[in-house]
């Protein structure tokens, strides 16, 4: 028996500099991955931002940051950030907060709503959670952007321009409201 031929709409609220978000998205594949029905399953991910104040500072890294938002102690960032790769490591993922970029996430969540309008929400998603997390890539930098758009398959003309014209933003703003 099938669902229907209407696809189930699941929406997803993320940041894609949130480490849960990430291993989220792991169990939350993992979970479809063995469901039945799951190509009766749409997946659309809504922008969220855990620090939309955060100013981009590839100068530092992310254990100061979080110990100078949380107020605590540099050792005690760092130990919460190595729960949390011990955590992702579970799911099969590898986080390098020491080489994570600290960026504000507003210019990725503009890619990944121009990613959806082709079609790529999904893979754009992936790319940059595994540039933050991963490669220590700076999610906020419009040239990395265009570079992840490019391995997923995006049009880097279309993408500079979108990014360039301030594009997506309200959409952006939308989803965070």
């Amino acid at each position: 028996m099938s669902i229907s031929k209407n696809k189930m709409q699941v929406e997803i609220w993320s940041d894609v500099m949130c480490p849960f978000c990430y291993i989220g998205k792991r169990k939350f594949e993992h979970a479809l991955a063995q469901f039945a029905e799951k190509k009766n399953i749409r997946v659309t991910w809504k922008s969220f931002q855990l620090s939309p104040d955060m100013k981009t500072d590839p100068s530092s890294n992310i254990h100061q940051y979080l110990a100078a938002h949380k107020g605590i102690s540099l050792q005690e960032a760092r130990q919460m950030n190595d729960q949390v790769t011990q955590m992702a490591a579970k799911e099969g993922l590898v986080y390098n907060f020491d080489t994570a970029v600290v960026a504000n996430s507003f210019n990725a969540h503009r890619f990944v709503h121009f990613a959806k309008q082709h079609d790529r929400q999904g893979e754009a998603e992936e790319s940059l959670f595994r540039a933050y997390f991963t490669d220590g890539r700076n999610i906020d930098d419009q040239e990395e952007l265009i570079h992840l758009g490019k391995e997923i398959g995006l049009d880097p003309a279309a993408l500079r321009s979108a990014l360039e014209y301030g594009s997506y933003a309200d959409d952006v703003r939308a989803d965070i409201h």
